[in-house]
Order: structure tokens, then C-alpha cells, then sequence
């Protein structure tokens, strides 16, 4: 699939959309708010296969909040992680697939939901029938490291590009085997694991598009202290690259980062952003601190839209309630 398809496709959806997507929210807080354990170094992986249901549960909110891109439950989910805990090398693919189809079954079920006015939410959330992209998520190799790293990009010596090429490939190629509309890198935290991202892209043949999040702490650059905009430049060159953005980084960043971005591609641009909270990786929680509400998050929207993202949703420690604002704020659904 070239790179004239993949603008097609993404200039078809947006389309689609009203020229504003809105994406989910944090999976993991609302499987923990459904009564899930997460203290663990697979972290919402755990759930594919201690709860499954709940996953697709959460799906089914966001889907019910008015989100149109639903991101698979396997951000922390590799082969390396389930191997340690066990599991068979088949196990540990299978569990990567169940995760894209969870989310397909989720959005089937809304579709058939919206077929049948007698299943209206009685929250009194509208059922819309519209286009639902099920992206599969990929986390950096700092989340399987479940050390904090991929906060700060500090990988060691395993921190080299063929390593990283060679730890990611098999989950690439499962995931795209799966069936998901998109593959999204999120939380990319140096520009080294950027490289190998687009190199694997370009190897790999997978015939299907890709997005890429980064996270930043400075509001210029992405956690490791690398050039936001040098790996921006380096995702833009792969043509199997769809749209480009940040994720998993205060609201209050995000402006001058959109800006930012725009200056190096024209590529859309997504943003996820979390509520500003701060997370502890060796107890395993987040600690409260400046974080936004809901409806100070939600304030945001119209700025960040109009300064060229089109993709927005949220991050950790948000929620379907954030996601109604998000719709409501770009379309008044």
C-alpha cells in the first residue's frame, strides 16, 4: 500500500468526520475504575487474558462517548513479556490478536446498536452510526521494560537500533496479521526507537498505516531531551505514516507542540493528551498533583483544533466523560 492510499484513506475518514476525529480515552483508568488490578509489569495487558471482557466494556464506552478511533489493549502487550510469564510463544501472539479483536467485536456491537433504537444508552449518550478505525497500539520498548524508561528514553546499551528492530518485528507483524485499520506507536520516547519504528515499517511490507505519538515533558522536545522535530521529520519521510502527533503529555503543552509539528509536516496531527497527573513507576500509581478536570481538558479543544490538530482524544486518567466533551466540543454531539 503506498502513500497515496494511506492520504486517500486519511483524507476520506477525516472527511467522514467532520474534519475532526475524536479518539478514545485511557483504557487502563477505566479498566482499574471497572475494579481491574494493573500493579503489574504487563500493566492493562494483564487483562487479555485475567478479564478480556472488560476491555471490550471500555471499548464499548468510549464507542458510546462518541469516540471514533479505538485503540487496541496492547499498548504493554509483547511476546517478550507474555514469555516471561509463561506462556507459549503461540499463547503470547494470540493474546496480541485478541486484543484487535476485542476492539472489532466492540465495534460491532455499537454498530448494531445504533441499527436498533431500542439500545439507546441510558445515560443518554446518542448512538450515531459513522466510521470507527480500530487502531492497534504499540508501546515503546521502555513499557515492557516497566521501569519508567519510556519516560525518559534511557534504554542503555540495549538502546541500539538493531536491537530495537529486532525486539518489535514479530509484534508488528501479528498485530498487522490481526486485521486493525491502523498501527500506532505511542508513547515514542527518543529518536533512535523512531528509526527502528520506520525502518521496521519499511522492511516489514505490512500493508497497512501507521501514526506516530510522542510524549514530551518541556513542551519542545520528547522525553529523552531528543528533538521533537527531528523525529517528527523522521516519521514524515516513511510513507506507510499516516498522521503524527503527541500523546501522554500535559494539556498544557500541547499548543505550542501542535505548532510545532506543523512547521515539519503536513501530515494530519493527533493529540492525546494526558490529565497532567504524574505517574510513580515503582509503586505503580498515579500521584495527584496539577492535573486538569474534565472540563478544564475539555476547554482546550476548539484552540487545539484550530491550530491543525484534527485527531483529538485523551490520554492516562481520562475518561468516556472526557471524551463526551471532546465530541461535544468539535461537533455539539
Amino acid at each position: 500500500m503506498g502513500e497515496a492510499v494511506h492520504t486517500d484513506m486519511m483524507a476520506e475518514f477525516l472527511r467522514a468526520s467532520g474534519g475532526a476525529v475524536v479518539m478514545d480515552g485511557g483504557l487502563a483508568t477505566e479498566l482499574e475504575a471497572h475494579g481491574a488490578d494493573l500493579k503489574d509489569t504487563l500493566w492493562s495487558a494483564k487483562c487479555l487474558f485475567t478479564c478480556p471482557h472488560l476491555i471490550k466494556k471500555v471499548h464499548l464506552e468510549y464507542l458510546e462517548a462518541g469516540a471514533s478511533v479505538l485503540m487496541t489493549g496492547s499498548y504493554q502487550a509483547t511476546i517478550q513479556g507474555f514469555l516471561s510469564r509463561g506462556f507459549s510463544q503461540d499463547e503470547s501472539e494470540s493474546f496480541l490478536k485478541l486484543g484487535v479483536e476485542l476492539a472489532c467485536e466492540a465495534r460491532d456491537t455499537y454498530l448494531g446498536k445504533c441499527s436498533n433504537s431500542s439500545d439507546e444508552p441510558k445515560d443518554g449518550a446518542r448512538l450515531r452510526e459513522r466510521p470507527i478505525l480500530i487502531a492497534a497500539s504499540i508501546g515503546s520498548y521502555g513499557a515492557y521494560l516497566a521501569d519508567g524508561s519510556e519516560y525518559s528514553g534511557d534504554y542503555g546499551k540495549e538502546g541500539n537500533l538493531e536491537y530495537l528492530k529486532n525486539f518489535h518485528r514479530r509484534r508488528l507483524q501479528v498485530l498487522a496479521e490481526a486485521g486493525p485499520d491502523i498501527l500506532v506507536f505511542e508513547t515514542i520516547p527518543n529518536k533512535i526507537e523512531t528509526q527502528a519504528y520506520v525502518e521496521l515499517l519499511e522492511e516489514c511490507n505490512l500493508h497497512i498505516p501507521a501514526w506516530f505519538a510522542f510524549p514530551s515533558k518541556d513542551g519542545i522536545n520528547v522525553v529523552s531531551g531528543d528533538s521533537l522535530t527531528e523525529c517528527v521529520f523522521i516519521a514524515d519521510s516513511c510513507k506507510e505514516v499516516g498522521a503524527v502527533g503527541i500523546n501522554c503529555t500535559p494539556p498544557r503543552f500541547i499548543h505550542a507542540l501542535v505548532l510545532s509539528i506543523r512547521k515539519v509536516t503536513n501530515k494530519p496531527i493527533l493529540i492525546y493528551p494526558n490529565s497532567g497527573e504524574s505517574y510513580d513507576p515503582v509503586r505503580k500509581e498515579w500521584v495527584a498533583c496539577s492535573g486538569v478536570s474534565n472540563e478544564d481538558f475539555v476547554s482546550y479543544v476548539r484552540k487545539w483544533h484550530e491550530a491543525g490538530a484534527s485527531l483529538i482524544g485523551g490520554c492516562c486518567r481520562t475518561s468516556p466523560d472526557t471524551i463526551r466533551g471532546i465530541s461535544k466540543a468539535l461537533h455539539g454531539l
